[in-house]
């Protein structure tokens, strides 16, 4: 199995006056899991299908390794596709699905059925061959799916919100599984999903779209850590945005003033001034009135077992805030200060 490069070179698709994909350009190297992030309605579907050659695109060019595929039809791209359905043969017994896409492309009925064979083994289905698809779980049909893809050898392997119909317990494990067998094979892979925290666990890089368009593009950590806009810092998990005030700056970092809080951070090119400040829940620690501390109260105390979720009232407005003290919590009305950690506190550039 050969992995490709995919490149997509100013590509757009059009709808009537639509625009899904709006001049967009990205290189995916071989071997590596790219993920596309994004709400609904935001392209990362589209994109996948004009890999897929299930939409075509507007203008532009799409490359699969060397091949320049915008013009070709599906079956002749080297690119296989997970749907979030799974899309498998109800009638067919398990071999039977895997070994379909083998046969139909002339393969003989021993050969594929022998492939069909190893790539349940490597999926970890090995003894359910027999059986009908209703007669699995939910991740077994996932496995199904994903070996029925697999067994093709693809260039690429894409995945259209694979995990979207299993509970939360089940997704965590199959996004291990699917990222584990990603790296023993080596193949390519493009991952469309809207839920950021299995973006983050599974992905080399990410590329987060909004209206069409690449909003940011880089690792989980580049993207948590230091979001270029606030849509990012928003769409990246959760994030306070406060107004803050950069009152001195050197090369790199900068004083910022929030309320009573001073602390150093990446100027990220901003001037002198008021700046926005994305704060993240786990930064923000609660502890009791005085100090040094930002004044707030607490009007919302959540308990979930190993953390506290607090919505405070501040002068820098309402804070979202996770506390890791369970055992002595703070309850609504009371008085508190805050204070910030060292990490998950990042300035967002702002254009102009």
């Amino acid at each position: 199995m050969k992995a490709a490069r995919i490149e997509f070179r100013r590509v757009s698709k059009r709808y009537g006056d639509v625009r899904a994909v709006d001049d967009v350009s990205f290189v995916i190297e071989p071997g590596t899991l790219v993920t596309l992030l994004g709400p609904s309605g935001c392209g990362k579907t589209t994109t996948l299908r004009l890999i897929a050659g299930l939409e075509f695109a507007t203008a532009g060019d799409i490359l699969v390794g060397d091949v320049e595929v915008s013009a070709l039809p599906p079956a002749e791209r080297n690119v296989s596709m997970v749907f979030q359905s799974y899309a498998l043969f109800p009638h067919m017994t398990v071999l039977e699905n895997v070994a379909y896409g083998v046969r139909v492309s002339g393969r003989s009925r021993a050969e594929s059925t022998e492939r069909a064979r190893a790539m349940l083994a490597t999926v970890g289905l090995g003894g359910l061959g027999d059986r009908l698809p209703s007669e699995l779980s939910g991740g077994q049909q996932q496995r199904v799916a994903l070996a029925r893809a697999l067994v093709l050898e693809p260039a690429v392997l894409l995945f259209d919100e694979p995990l979207s119909n299993l509970d939360a317990g089940l997704r965590r494990h199959m996004r291990e599984e699917i990222r584990d067998l990603q790296q023993r094979l080596g193949v390519t892979v493009v991952y469309v999903t809207h839920d950021q925290g299995e973006a983050m666990a599974v992905s080399d890089r990410i590329i987060v779209m909004h209206r069409g368009v690449i909003a940011q593009d880089g690792t989980p950590r580049e993207l948590y850590e230091g979001p270029a806009s606030a849509f990012v810092a928003g769409f990246m998990g959760e994030a306070n945005r406060v107004q803050g005030t950069l009152e001195t700056r050197d090369d790199k970092t900068g004083l910022v003033r929030l309320g009573a809080l001073h602390v150093r951070l990446a100027h990220r090119d901003q001037s002198i001034g008021p700046v926005i400040v994305a704060v993240r829940p786990e930064a923000i620690l609660v502890g009791p009135p005085g100090g040094d501390g930002l004044a707030a109260t607490v009007v919302k105390a959540a308990y979930l077992g190993g953390v506290v979720e607090y919505t405070l009232t501040s002068e820098l407005g309402e804070l979202f805030a996770i506390g890791h003290d369970v055992a002595a919590p703070f309850a609504p009305g009371e008085a508190v200060s805050v204070t910030l950690a060292d990490h998950g506190v990042v300035i967002i550039p702002t254009r102009g």
